[in-house]
């Protein structure tokens, strides 16, 4: 079963949410960043980035630069651009994109879902991360990025956001990216029992996208728990903020991959030792994949469809049987001399969003000399990963939506 709660979450006022809602700051490269940050008072992001202009500075991912943080929170509030709702509430978010509607449920979640494995896992973690996180959490006192977190389609749950979504919403506005935003409250006591029943029906909820916010959440509570072994389950620290959404609506996106030598080979010479492990057909114009286990290729100005050959790879392995692993398996580390995915500089990871566009031209502006194309994974992979409490490859997925921040946080103190 999963356990979630409604929460009073603090957001911006009907007329300001358009210019507080951001995207992570590390979304960001530095100079829009700072553009955004130039001229709009009311961002998130000041919340985030709180020295912005100021000659008062911290070591980043400080207890002092946490502090300010909080400060600028408080600011915020104090100015009146934050409220916070009076009676605990479910909130339906939706995004609209120019191709894909993303509609699911802002929560609090349990961390025991989470400790118990009700709450599944694919990726790694890495230590110094969570517990930076975790001590943002102590001083901060608050979560703004929810969790992302999928499941499996639920009639009753989808019968109670679609009563919703009929309504006008509470938060509609459109980003720069042209991405449409809607929110709407559940703060009805029958529709709050009735979701709340429903996911304590579901037995699986799946990390899509947080890994490092879930697990530094539960560092969190952990310590808390410590410090008050009879401390009380309803305590505020006992839950994260999350927008749960249906398998169905979730979009998971290839990661591709670009390399910029081919180690001790000719274009001609690297083609040959590919032709050992992939079916290779030339292509006349700019290529992507069809199927899984087929990868597109952009090498001296020419595109190639690759076909893993049987043998090449185990279709009892749930995590070899994966393209990313495939791919560092008979080209990165033999061919191409790449032991480590993680740290070798030659190798660049690319987000699907820029398509097969995005790594031709990385390759004709000679940042890289070889681009490879994956076919995505899909949702049954990822959940046979899980599921097995084994771990994907290092970016083997982009996946969307990606939440804003600042539109419901989660707020820590009573």
């Amino acid at each position: 079963m999963a356990t979630i709660v409604p929460f009073k979450a603090v957001r911006p006022v009907r007329d300001k949410a358009y210019l507080v809602s951001s995207m992570p700051a590390y979304i960001y490269p530095k100079h829009i960043l700072e553009a955004k940050l130039e001229s709009n008072p009311y961002t998130f992001l000041h919340v985030i980035n709180p020295e912005f202009r100021t000659d008062n500075k911290t070591q980043p991912n400080s207890i002092e630069r946490f502090q300010h943080v909080r400060d600028k929170f408080d600011e915020f509030a104090n100015a009146g651009v934050f409220t916070q709702d009076e009676k605990e509430s479910y909130y339906i978010y939706r995004q609209i994109t120019p191709t894909n509607t993303y509609l699911g449920l802002i929560t609090g979640i349990a961390v025991d879902d989470y400790l118990n494995g009700n709450i599944k896992v694919h990726e790694h973690t890495l230590t110094q991360r969570e517990e930076t996180f975790k001590t943002y959490l102590d001083v901060c006192q608050f979560n703004a990025e929810p969790v992302l977190l999928t499941y499996q389609d639920n009639p009753m749950v989808d019968e109670i956001i679609n009563k919703y979504i009929s309504k006008r919403s509470e938060y509609e506005f459109c980003t720069t990216h042209h991405i449409k935003q809607d929110l709407w409250l559940v703060n009805n006591d029958v529709d709050i029992k009735t979701l709340t029943s429903a996911f304590a029906n579901i037995n699986d909820i799946y990390i899509a996208d947080g890994h490092h916010r879930s697990s530094s959440s539960v560092l969190y509570a952990q310590s808390k728990r410590q410090e008050n072994p009879n401390y009380n389950p309803k305590d505020k620290f006992n839950y994260f903020l999350c927008f749960l959404i249906a398998e169905s609506k979730l979009n998971i996106i290839e990661y591709n991959r670009t390399v910029s030598s081919l180690h001790d080979h000719t274009p001609d010479s690297f083609l040959e030792k590919m032709n050992e492990v992939f079916d290779i057909e030339t292509q006349d114009t700019i290529y992507t994949p069809t199927k899984k286990h087929n990868f597109s290729m952009y090498l001296a100005g020419k595109w190639y469809s690759l076909t893993a050959k049987k043998g090449t790879y185990n279709e009892d392995d749930i995590v070899g049987n994966l393209d990313a692993r495939i791919l560092t398996k008979n080209v990165l580390t033999p061919i191409l001399g790449i032991t480590d995915v993680k740290t070798d500089n030659r190798l660049e990871f690319m987000e699907g969003t820029k398509g097969a566009e995005g790594l031709q031209q990385k390759v004709d502006s000679e940042e890289a000399v070889v681009a490879f194309g994956l076919y995505p994974v899909s949702i049954e992979q990822l959940k046979a990963v899980a599921d097995e409490n084994d771990i994907m490859p290092p970016k083997s997925t982009w996946i969307e939506p990606k939440m804003r921040s600042g539109l419901t946080i989660y707020s820590l103190k009573d």
